[in-house]
């Protein structure tokens, strides 16, 4: 079974998932069935046969982030240069376990290190930034509740809860990063001006873990269960994670933003950190590992250490 990560974790098992498939698909449920060994935090992942995969939500209320995937998923992937995850069945509750899941098609590939010096990797991800933000929203979308996110609206938000974090952090042992300075960052940031502009597509979970690296760049795009509409800031948090400070140069002349929406971005990719070390400190260490680099990626750049390779712009020092 997955490792558990939340108070209120699921009980899902190969059987269960079995199960739900003799129901619901049984022209395959006699494939094999296997537990992922790199699995999500929302979402149980298990391999079905060589060609599909069976996420389950982990925790009770997660069928919403599944059905909103099945809904505009497809949608938007067909106006992405990347491939994103293919829902072919969205699945009911059923033996005891009572969210919707998926079933969708295997995408080939590797998580990207951190940071991945792949030669076209800056490139790739500034065209699925540009791209979801050139996407028109339609008026359906504007109107479904489950397009609503705290990752697409202004950083006052979560200002508090930032705080509250900050302060979680400092008892963690072990945990290497100036806090001091992230505190000075966070709250230069919720002074940035907000947005302004009609609606954008937000993917609102562009990081690692999701992406899938084959070659020389970028293979796929994973988990569209956080897809939101607002304020593409939060979407830039991939490139101090996943990019040195070379390649950040680069994206960042790539996806074109000025000055407060980079700022807002890389506020988001240490508010993401922050918020990841206390919850998962002690069940997700991989997770909380690649985090610390792009917390402290963040605080370099705006530090200004490495100013020539920094992907920073002097305004922002």
């Amino acid at each position: 079974m997955p490792a558990r990560m939340h108070d209120d974790e699921l009980v899902i098992e190969p059987r269960t998932v079995r199960a739900l498939l003799r129901d619901q698909a049984p022209e395959l449920a006699d494939l094999p069935v296997r537990p992922l060994p790199s699995t999500g935090s929302t979402n149980a992942l298990f391999r079905l046969g060589d060609d599909l995969v069976v996420r389950l939500p982990r925790q009770p209320g997660g069928s919403g982030a599944i059905r909103k995937e099945a809904r505009w998923g497809r949608w938007l992937g067909e106006r992405l240069p990347v491939a994103v995850p293919d829902v072919v069945l969205l699945g009911e509750p059923g033996h005891g376990y009572p969210e919707r899941w998926t079933l969708t098609r295997w995408c080939p590939g590797e998580t990207p290190a951190t940071p991945d010096r792949r030669p076209d990797l800056a490139d790739d991800l500034a065209a699925v930034v540009t791209a979801m933000r050139g996407v028109e929203v339609p008026a359906e979308a504007l109107a479904d509740p489950a397009l609503r996110s705290y990752r697409a609206e202004p950083l006052g938000h979560i200002a508090d809860a930032i705080r509250r974090a900050i302060e979680d952090c400092r008892a963690l042992s072990g945990l290497e990063l100036d806090l001091d300075a992230a505190a000075a960052l966070w709250e230069d940031a919720v002074r940035l001006p907000q947005r302004t502009g009609g609606p954008c597509w937000v993917h609102g979970d562009l990081l690692a873990e999701n992406l899938l690296v084959d070659g020389d760049g970028l293979a796929a795009v994973l988990d569209l269960g956080g897809l939101c509409v607002g304020d593409p800031a939060v979407d830039l948090v991939v490139c101090w994670e996943v990019l040195d400070g070379t390649d950040r140069a680069r994206f960042r002349a790539a996806v074109d933003v000025g000055d407060a929406t980079w700022g807002r971005g890389r506020a988001w990719a240490l508010a993401i950190a922050l918020m990841t070390f206390p919850y998962y400190w002690h069940t997700m260490p991989q997770r909380c590992a690649s985090r610390l680099v792009m917390a402290r990626a963040v605080l370099d750049s705006a530090a200004g250490r490495n100013p020539a390779a920094s992907g920073e712009p002097g305004s922002l020092r």
